[in-house]
């Protein structure tokens, strides 16, 4: 009988980890080794289709007000139950809030279940007092998976032993990066209402407007430093999130109106990129920014901040170029000189596609997770089976 895995995850919203999350889950679903079930917090988002496309059952909802209020113990129990009746050998859970509602669950109720907690970011997102929760529900996970060793050794000096950290780097797939060949730019651009940018030549950025950290507005301001030594340039920001508003406002202050175009969520990321000159993160803090390995597996030359795993992605001067978060002044330089010498960009852009293909697979991504599945049951096996031992008669 194949075991059964859950994964838990906040929402299907158009996030890396919601992304990674729904796409493993796929990937353990088509190798035919675990029953996968999928459950959330909140179901809502654009990838609910996906999930619900791989024909695996209901999608259980556990939808949260607050960790401290009646609501939460009695979506525990709801929890609980549904642990139980759909006999979960793994939970598997992948954010914040799912890494604290699912090992509380599985404690509370006393579950024999493999406890899976997941940790993608190196710092900066969270107040202290929601930092000492996450802590404590990851103690109460039997592994942590981290997606880039930068993480994994944060977690060291946090005093987490080395050997319940795993490090499983984000999985691509390649060919969803590659864009239909007979789509022509001017086409691509009219779907993205660039239409005057037609005749720049563009530098694009990823990143939810959600969170502060992703600092679109060092990308800003170094863009207004391109422009002024680069006059065909112009600058794609593509996401969406609460911050947009004031971000476009910030765009004004600093004279882009007519160079920054705003796209909000990208459903065509492939073909975004198919246009864009050089690819951009600002980000002052992330785990493993699933961006940077969008924009290589799109072979195109990136210029990113040295924040979580990026050097783990990017090799400096050969797949792109590096920056400290913050310097705007260096960014635009490394930017400048990618555009004045468009041979080597298109050179460092074929690098960056070939090394994530060799490290960055969803192949490798499946294998090192099958793997983890399987130490953590043998392990529950081979407790059970000393369990059940007859008690030898003296």
């Amino acid at each position: 009988m194949k075991p059964n895995v859950l994964h838990l995850i906040d929402s299907f919203h158009q996030g890396g980890t919601e992304r990674q999350a729904v796409q493993l889950a796929r990937l353990l679903h088509e190798s035919g080794l675990y029953r996968v079930h999928v459950a959330c917090l909140k179901r809502e988002g654009v990838l609910l289709d996906e999930v619900s496309r791989l024909g695996i059952g209901e999608i259980q909802e556990f939808p949260l007000n607050s960790f401290y209020d009646r609501n939460m113990l009695r979506q525990l129990q709801r929890f609980a139950r549904f642990v139980k009746e759909r006999e979960i050998d793994v939970l598997h859970t992948h954010d914040f809030y799912t890494n604290i509602f699912g090992m509380a669950g599985a404690i509370s109720a006393r579950l024999p279940v493999a406890r899976i907690a997941s940790r993608r970011e190196t710092g900066g997102m969270f107040s202290k007092a929601q930092k000492f929760i996450q802590r404590r529900a990851l103690q109460r996970a039997h592994k942590i998976v981290t997606n880039a060793e930068a993480v994994r050794q944060g977690l060291i000096k946090e005093g987490f032993r080395p050997d319940k950290i795993v490090t499983i780097y984000n999985g691509l797939d390649i060919e969803r990066l590659t864009p239909r060949a007979d789509l022509p730019r001017a086409a691509i651009l009219e779907k993205f209402q660039l239409n005057s940018a037609a005749g720049k030549r563009l530098v694009t950025i990823v990143a939810n407007m959600r969170h502060a950290v992703k600092d679109q507005r060092t990308f800003l301001r170094a863009a207004r430093r391109v422009r002024e030594q680069v006059r065909d340039a112009a600058f794609v920001l593509a996401g969406e999130g609460e911050l947009m508003e004031s971000i476009k406002i910030f765009a004004a202050e600093l004279g882009l109106e007519k160079d920054a175009f705003f796209t909000g969520r990208c459903a065509q990321v492939a073909e975004l990129l198919s246009v864009s000159e050089i690819c951009v993160l600002s980000s002052t803090s992330e785990g493993f920014a699933n961006s940077i390995l969008e924009y290589m597996a799109a072979a195109r030359p990136v210029v990113v901040t040295d924040v979580g795993g990026a050097r783990e992605a990017v090799t400096e001067g050969e797949t792109g170029h590096i920056v400290s978060p913050g310097d705007d002044e260096a960014m635009a330089a490394r930017i400048i000189s990618l555009l004045n010498d468009p041979e080597r960009a298109r050179a460092m852009g074929q690098s960056g596609r070939r090394a994530v293909g060799e490290k960055f697979s969803c192949e490798a991504q499946l294998a090192r997770t099958l793997e983890l599945y399987e130490k953590l049951l043998a392990t529950a096996r081979a407790g059970s089976a000393a369990r059940q031992e007859p008690v030898a008669e003296h």
